[in-house]
């Protein structure tokens, strides 16, 4: 059965031909029925009139205005000769129905007219006598009413369907949204992680890179030196492995990590031992805070994190020999300020120019977009006299 419902539902056409064969049938033999008992003949405009609207069943669905004009002007004709009603008058409760459901509006309200006003003519034309007026009054509401309620059931059909459709229309918009937001969020996430293994990577290597070259200077006539070195070098390599591995175990899906095999995030307690590695590297760093240390969000701490480690890697790539730098961390009542300075022989300038040194959105650009999730402003650029000044405010929220 579901196979036939489903064959069905494909060709709808064929539903409307057969449904008017059977019209067209049932209308003949109700005539010939009628010619055999009352003794009189179809007469020659009968046959025409059940063709044609059978016809307008069978073709209701294709061209639903058409065949609406088609019916009106069949019924009208009928008024014109004479030509009592039969079954096959059941065509116009079809045609109102389907212009009422899928047809223009114009035909929509065509056919409403029309069923308001076949009954009461087709009453006039053929009123029954021996009835009082009150009787033909009732007669002709009760042959309006089918009509009216044809309209009705179709129109109720189309405004069902345009609801549907609305909502699917809705549903799709909402899957592209989503798609979209999810595009955006992927993109972003890979944002942050590629700004978090620029600045483990590069602060990191350049740490190693610069006790590397010193341990090769005074391996022969400072050994201890040259140890300590290495052990330094040692270290920091582990802690970078660290932040990878956390960093990478982001983009794993369907692993289960155990809670202690990646680090924390750093905040902002650990400045103060990124400057500690900063020194033994040979950079001296003067490291200051004022206010009163507080509880931040997640992502403040973050922000000045990454912004004091990039700040002290760029020194050391780009301030020369003998550079020394300073770090200022100031709380305020509704911010946290940075204030990171070298006197060195300051960074070229495409380093602070938009697109950062590198032009691939890291660097000091990099700096800038942290410093913007958190809704915070960035000034960076030469010292007067020479040297580098980077200059960040953070705004700060209750902590929760």
């Amino acid at each position: 059965m579901q196979r036939l419902y489903d064959f069905l539902r494909r060709h709808p056409a064929w539903v409307d031909g057969f449904w008017a064969a059977v019209l067209f049938g049932i209308s003949v033999l109700s005539g010939t029925t009628m010619e055999a008992s009352q003794g009189t003949d179809l007469r020659a405009l009968t046959v025409p009139v059940m063709l044609l609207l059978s016809l307008v069943v069978a073709l209701r669905r294709r061209m639903p205005e058409r065949m609406l004009i088609l019916a009106l002007a069949v019924g009208v004709g009928q008024l014109i000769a004479d030509v009592a009603t039969m079954p096959a008058d059941f065509a116009l409760l079809v045609i109102v129905y389907t212009v009422a459901a899928v047809g223009a509006r114009w035909s929509s309200r065509l056919a409403l007219s029309a069923a308001l006003v076949a009954a009461s003519l087709a009453q006039l034309r053929w009123t029954n006598h021996e009835a009082g007026t009150l009787q033909n009054i009732a007669i002709t509401v009760f042959e309006a009413v089918p009509f009216v309620l044809a309209w009705v059931l179709g129109d109720s059909i189309r405004t069902r369907r345009a609801y549907f459709a609305q909502l699917e229309e809705r549903a799709a918009r909402l899957e592209k949204e989503r798609e979209a937001q999810a595009k955006v969020a992927v993109a972003a996430e890979r944002a942050r992680i590629a700004r978090e293994l620029h600045d483990v990577v590069a602060h990191n290597v350049s740490v190693m890179v610069v006790q590397a070259d010193g341990a090769a200077y005074v391996l022969d006539a400072a050994p201890d030196q040259a140890k300590k070195a290495l052990e330094t070098i040692s270290s920091t390599g582990r802690q970078a492995l660290a932040e990878m591995r956390r960093l990478l175990g982001v983009l794993r899906t369907g692993e289960h990590q155990e809670a202690g095999e990646y680090v924390p995030q750093p905040d902002v307690q650990q400045i103060e031992d990124l400057v500690e590695q900063c020194r033994e590297s040979g950079l001296p760093v003067d490291f200051k805070v004022e206010g009163t240390p507080r509880p931040l969000p997640s992502g403040v701490e973050l922000t000045a994190y990454r912004i004091v480690q990039e700040a002290l890697t760029n020194t050391r790539k780009h301030g020369g020999s003998d550079v020394g730098a300073s770090v200022r961390l100031v709380y305020f009542d509704d911010g946290l300020g940075l204030l990171v300075e070298d006197d060195g022989k300051g960074a070229p300038h495409e380093l602070y120019e938009e697109g950062g040194y590198d032009g691939q959105g890291h660097g000091l650009i990099g700096m800038r977009e942290r410093v913007g999730m958190v809704g915070g402003t960035l000034d960076a650029g030469p010292r007067p006299g020479g040297g580098f000044r980077i200059s960040v405010l953070l705004p700060l929220k209750p902590a929760h």
